[in-house]
């Protein structure tokens, strides 16, 4: 293979059942983060393909040629499809993200989950009996509600996983029956448009999945924008997101975005099994996850021997090629976010943190796993989002205390504490303001099934099929008179 040989060859982007080589702007590259090796040409879209998609998302919910029946048969087979196909799948996402092979194949697996559980939703979402005979107005009418598709579903999904954020849009959308324009990441395009060859290949009919690649300020904010989308679901930063919804008013925009995750380790707790656990959730896929284990609150009575067991592991952890079978950490997605890294880890030195290991890159845009304990409060590494290899640590003396600084934060999308406390677990779920509480567990695991989403700064919607479902269809009244 050649320099300019393309790791995979693609054959464009998906409008109204076409596949399409070239873009409103040409074409463009997608190279591996790692290595900069050539992975794919993909269109390089505008606002005109975001209107042709849209045109034929919109003709496609007119026809309603994709009945139920149908749309699980698709989602049932792509679960199939997806499961036969994960190493192919892993080595896109490894190639384009630099997300290391062994995690990019827990991706895949993942994503066929992500369909499996929208396939047996579609089966079984329904509406409601209405006892409209409950009040005189309503004697001898009969009433109930059925579930209808929101509209045409505008889909911007992020880089850090090009696969799996991409099924949790395109999934529940086939089950509620909403046609699709997806618009993927810039950087990592190649899953999704591999996904869509798939779909494409199982049946799908013509415009209920459409696929337009190019950057966020061409392709997503016409899409955002057009009249004929009625729904929006976006997965990015908060500063975007928010952005992206003030746009767009009087649409449906629903925000997946970002976070600086808690962990509370307290005493008493299995603190090693903490430490063991931290060693992997701040650094997988270098960091960048917006439930990324980032903030970590450690009781002073156990802060050194939890130190003591996290550096060693974090130590270990191997850097390199994410292609390597053994590698735990690769790059990040740039090498501007690799030097961003750098600057934040030299500010909060310069504020009187302590760095404990890390804090340099290497070859390739690497940068070494990191641990800072006791970052100043208004350090960047402490109030911002890192999306990247670095954690903190902070000892405190008592629980609330623990409590009140983990919540000091704009962000509220998932928190976690080790506790074997049951009154200051239950006391933590009541109290700390994030969309999940995790006991005993790090902010950084999601079930595919679970409803996912934040508040605050982190959005304004609960993922995973069954609650995408819900926000993907809208409620119908139906009265019957006699």
């Amino acid at each position: 293979m050649t320099a300019n040989e393309p790791r995979f060859h693609l054959p464009g982007m998906l409008i109204g059942g076409e596949w399409t080589p070239t873009g409103e702007n040409g074409q463009a590259e997608v190279r591996a983060p790692y290595d900069g090796a050539l992975v794919a040409r993909v269109p390089a879209g505008g606002p005109r393909d975001v209107d042709r998609a849209v045109r034929a998302a919109a003709e496609a919910l007119r026809r309603d040629d994709f009945p139920r029946s149908d749309r699980v048969r698709v989602l049932e087979q792509t679960a199939a499809a997806l499961n036969d196909r994960r190493d192919h799948f892993a080595r896109a996402i490894a190639l384009e993200s630099a997300k290391p092979l062994k995690t990019a194949r827990v991706e895949a697996a993942r994503a066929v989950e992500t369909f499996a559980f929208a396939a047996a939703e579609a089966r079984t979402f329904t509406g409601d009996v209405v006892p409209m005979d409950a009040t005189p107005p309503g004697a001898h009418k009969t009433g109930f509600t059925l579930r209808v598709p929101v509209g045409v579903v505008a889909a911007i999904s992020p880089f850090n996983f090009p696969l799996n954020l991409v099924a949790h849009k395109v999934a529940p959308a086939i089950a509620a029956g909403c046609p699709v324009v997806l618009k993927p990441a810039s950087q990592t395009p190649v899953s999704a448009l591999l996904l869509a060859e798939l779909l494409d290949g199982l049946g799908v009919p013509a415009g209920w999945i459409n696929v337009v690649t190019g950057g966020g300020g061409t392709v997503g904010d016409a899409l955002a924008t057009h009249d004929d989308v009625a729904y929006v679901t976006f997965t990015g930063s908060a500063e975007v997101g928010w952005a992206m919804a003030a746009k767009a008013p009087r649409k449906k925009v629903r925000l997946e975005l970002g976070s600086n995750s808690p962990l509370i380790v307290d005493s008493p707790s299995d603190w090693q099994t903490a430490a063991s656990k931290v060693s992997m959730a701040g650094f997988a896929h270098a960091g960048q996850s917006c439930i990324s284990t980032q903030r970590v609150y450690v009781h002073r009575g156990i802060a050194g021997g939890f130190l003591d067991e996290l550096l060693p592991r974090v130590e270990d952890l191997r850097l390199g090629d994410p292609m390597d079978e053994h590698t735990d950490v690769s790059c990040l997605i740039t090498r501007d976010d690799t030097a961003r890294m750098k600057e934040w880890v030299n500010e909060a030195v310069a504020g009187g943190a302590k760095l404990l290991t890390g804090g340099e890159a290497i070859d390739h845009g690497v940068f070494r796993p990191t641990v800072l304990e006791g970052p100043p409060a208004g350090t960047r590494v402490q109030c911002e989002e890192i999306f990247g290899p670095i954690i903190t640590v902070t000892r405190y003396d008592d629980f609330d205390e623990a409590l009140q600084m983990a919540d000091e934060s704009r962000y509220g999308l998932q928190a976690g504490v080790f506790t074997t406390d049951l009154g200051k677990a239950l006391k933590a779920a009541r109290s700390l303001h994030f969309g999940g509480v995790l006991i005993n567990d790090v902010p950084t695991s999601r079930a595919d099934q679970q409803p996912y989403g934040g508040v605050r700064d982190s959005g304004n919607t609960r993922e995973g099929p069954a609650y995408a479902i819900q926000e993907m269809t809208e409620t119908r009244l139906i009265t019957l008179q006699p």
